[in-house]
């Protein structure tokens, strides 16, 4: 998966005189403190500089996954189709270029961030880029949604693994009550983004949300540690990404995990792909998290007939029609 065209000609205009070694040193400070999910009070892209280095080395990534997690979403409810879009911790307006992408009409967008080097260079993105009205606000996602209006699609994306846990609950009660229709809150592929997910998708069960994806069922996880539930998307990387990163293959494998919630029931429940395709001659073996609540392998035969074509056509994070397992 790629960056948009307008998108990826805009990052590399502001990137074009950056020096590389500057632009190095501050991309392996930010992947150091993304990494060890620092919560010293300190915002991780307070600082020009880090704005700069997450746009060559994270933002191709976190635009893959949150793209992947809205198209899960669309999958679930193809009749949603938001007009209007709030996200908290908004970056430089990730899931605004991602939202976008499958929503043309999207009409407005309201976008929360804490820090003035992320608005400037998110505003500078969307410039002649973006059809919707576009509001950028400053705030703190834990205590300044108190006057943020309500809208279709509430987003939060790569954002709780910064927030101190104890606030977490509120926050996420704040977002459901902001929520006119559709919630959705993506994290890292860890077992630790697992379990914030897991919280959450706890919460909004028990404030009556309905589970759109990936779930099939809003019954309890039916996986458990060492074992966790994530996903992955390759994502290309620039020349400019590589040197950013001292990376040598042309590629890297973004996981991810997410959960969309909505107001309304999905329009039907589809076992999803947990894990990477298990393929062999005239065979293929699917791990699948099923709607009855229950999760593991699956071995489908060319015996199987049309089934089995369906089962080798699908990949990690897809979801199996209904009535075909």
């Amino acid at each position: 998966m790629e960056l948009p065209a307008s998108l990826r000609q805009a990052v590399d205009r502001i990137l074009e005189r950056v020096p590389l070694p500057e632009l190095k040193q501050a991309a392996k400070t930010l992947s150091d403190r993304y990494r060890a999910e620092l919560r010293d009070g300190r915002l991780h892209m307070a600082q020009d500089m880090a704005v700069k280095a997450y746009l060559a080395a994270r933002l191709p990534a976190t635009y893959a996954a949150v793209r992947a997690s809205l198209g899960a979403l669309n999958e679930a409810r193809p009749d949603f189709m938001p007009k209007t879009l709030l996200d908290v911790g908004a970056g430089p307006g990730t899931v605004l270029w991602a939202t976008s992408d499958l929503w043309p009409d999207l009409e407005q967008a309201v976008l929360l961030e804490a820090s003035a080097a992320v608005r400037k260079v998110g505003e500078m993105l969307a410039a002649d880029a973006i059809a919707a009205r576009t509001v950028w606000q400053a705030g703190d996602v834990t205590i300044d949604l108190g006057d943020v209006e309500s809208a279709d699609l509430v987003t939060c994306a790569y954002v709780l693994d910064e927030i101190v846990p104890a606030s977490l609950p509120k926050m996420v009660d704040r977002l459901w009550q902001l929520t006119k229709d559709t919630l959705l809150i993506v994290e890292p592929g860890t077992p630790a983004g697992w379990q914030r997910i897991l919280t959450v998708r706890t919460q909004l069960i028990a404030d009556g949300a309905h589970l759109l994806a990936p779930c099939p069922h809003q019954a309890p996880c039916p996986l458990s540690p060492p074992d966790w539930c994530h996903f992955s998307r390759r994502v290309a990387r620039s020349r400019l990404h590589r040197l950013a990163k001292d990376a040598e293959v042309p590629w890297e494998d973004e996981k991810f995990i997410f959960v969309a919630a909505s107001r309304q029931p999905a329009a039907y429940r589809a076992a999803r792909v947990i894990a990477p395709p298990k393929s062999g001659s005239g065979k293929v073996s699917l791990k699948l998290c099923e709607p009855d609540g229950g999760a593991g392998e699956k071995l489908f035969t060319k015996r199987d007939g049309d089934v089995f074509r369906l089962a080798r056509r699908l990949d990690w994070g897809d979801a199996m029609e209904p009535g075909t397992t």
